[in-house]
């Protein structure tokens, strides 16, 4: 890649505004130092120049329509919150009222306009935000590589070659290249800390279960919590910390109370590196991740190298991909579905989707309830031991991937080095023990290998996400 390219991409823009992170623009509105109107055609500019390339930002709405939402912002004498005349996209897994949303540029919703917000879509509304289009997802959110039939490859900033990783990778990479200050995206195998780390950005899986939407939900899951979360992505904790009270609802967290400046002197952190060689690793990863936790311990966290695996990698992933499949496979012929499509839609001839869901929904058809109960007996041990390694430690950590960004090409990698991968999701094995115990997770950016970015999952125990935040 031709290095002017590169800085167009990943630098700040010439404009000064793109340079501040959500906080600053938010008290520079705030004081009247910046118009929304302004902040707006900066946005706008912004996306002219670098999404025709990245591809990040998909269902963008009209332009004239959103910089009279930005002056009608200037204009009122009330303040609605933090995000007021912050221009933001939504990931194209959620419903925004009015504007199209497709599940990932899924055929089943290509056409699909939701009437309805999803609730915390409300709640950044409810903040001010003004909500200028989707973030591109991978087909119905599956895979860490973004990806569809409607809207394209959605390519890294620091190398367009590369994958941006997924499942919000639209939404990372357009924080990464300041076409927004900050974004919402989920989490179920690692969708904010895969692209997270691929990008060079700060990311949140809360703890399973904090968000109260998610309680409505609860009758169709087969844990005690969901398996996918929202969280927030950003370039700063500051605002990772005040993005997520928003997505949450403030009587779950108060993002008043976050202090970047805490002192962790003291904190001890256990490092999992690669479960004890469980977890294949590309050259380059562990080492890059060793380095970054040599700077935690310049600021007085005590590091310790877990060498023994504390639970067989291995029945962690029979356990995961069992209760994935069913929650997808019940999920997709749901009595909506099968009104919608038919019965034997998902079964017959040639259907409309990528073949990573035919897999999932077939698999998931063949689950057996034997198989449930010994899935949900393995997730609850893992979370006992779980818990007794955080009497111990304050936090755990684990690369937030096992290998670099790969070629966008790719529909996903055949191997990590000499390990030949079986699934469409192998390759992401190492964020299973947050996922499959619903642990909150921050993704910390651990520097460069080779010119291309990584980070780290810090995970603490269940409702300890100010811990992952520090």
């Amino acid at each position: 890649m031709l290095l002017s390219t590169f800085l167009c991409l990943v630098l700040p823009p010439r404009n000064a505004m793109l340079q501040h992170d959500a906080m600053s623009l938010s008290g520079l509105l705030e004081r009247k130092e910046i118009s929304a109107v302004s902040l707006m055609e900066a946005t706008l500019k912004r996306i002219d120049e670098v999404n025709p390339t990245l591809n990040a930002i998909v269902s963008l709405r009209d332009r004239q329509e959103l910089l009279a939402e930005a002056f009608e912002a200037d204009l009122s004498k009330d303040r609605k919150g933090w995000l007021h005349g912050i221009p933001l996209a939504v990931k194209d897994l959620s419903d925004t009222a009015g504007i199209l949303s497709t599940k990932g540029g899924s055929p089943l919703h290509e056409n699909r306009i939701p009437e309805v917000d999803d609730p915390f879509v409300r709640r950044l509304k409810e903040a001010g935000a003004i909500i200028i289009g989707k973030t591109n997802a991978p087909e119905l959110g599956l895979g860490s590589h973004t990806y569809n039939g409607q809207f394209g490859r959605t390519l890294n900033p620091y190398d367009i070659s590369r994958t941006a990783g997924g499942s919000s990778g639209g939404a990372a990479v357009a924080v990464a290249s300041r076409m927004l200050c900050v974004a919402d995206g989920s989490d179920m195998m690692g969708s904010l800390r895969n692209p997270a780390g691929w990008n060079n950005l700060y990311s949140l899986r809360p703890t399973a279960r904090f968000l109260e939407d998610e309680e409505a939900n609860m009758k169709e899951c087969i844990l005690p919590y969901p398996i996918s979360t929202v969280g927030p992505i950003a370039r700063t904790p500051s605002d990772l910390a005040m993005l997520l009270g928003t997505l949450v609802g403030s009587d779950r967290y108060d993002s008043s109370a976050f202090n970047a400046e805490r002192d962790v002197t003291g904190y001890r952190i256990g490092w999992l590196a690669d479960w004890e060689g469980a977890y294949p690793m590309e050259s380059g990863i562990l080492q890059q991740c060793r380095d970054a936790l040599e700077v935690l311990k310049k600021c007085g966290i005590e590091v310790e190298h877990i060498k023994r695996a504390p639970f067989s990698a291995s029945e962690l992933w029979v356990s995961w991909t069992t209760i994935r499949s069913k929650m997808i496979s019940d999920t997709m012929i749901s009595d909506t579905m099968i009104e919608e499509f038919g019965q034997d839609f998902f079964l017959k001839g040639d259907p409309p989707f990528k073949n990573e869901v035919l897999w999932e929904v077939c698999r998931g058809i063949d689950v057996s309830g034997e198989q449930i109960s010994k899935a949900v007996s393995i997730a609850t041990s893992w979370s006992r031991c779980a818990s007794s390694l955080f009497e111990k430690y304050d936090a755990l950590v684990l690369p937030s991937a096992q290998m670099w960004p790969f070629s966008a090409q790719l529909d996903w990698p055949q191997a990590i080095g000499d390990a030949s991968m079986d699934t469409y999701h192998r390759w992401m094995e190492c964020v299973i023990p947050v996922s499959l115990a619903g642990l909150p997770c921050a993704t910390v950016p651990s520097g460069f290998g080779e010119s291309l970015p990584i980070g780290l999952q810090i995970f603490s125990g269940r409702g300890e996400d100010s811990v992952a935040l520090s």
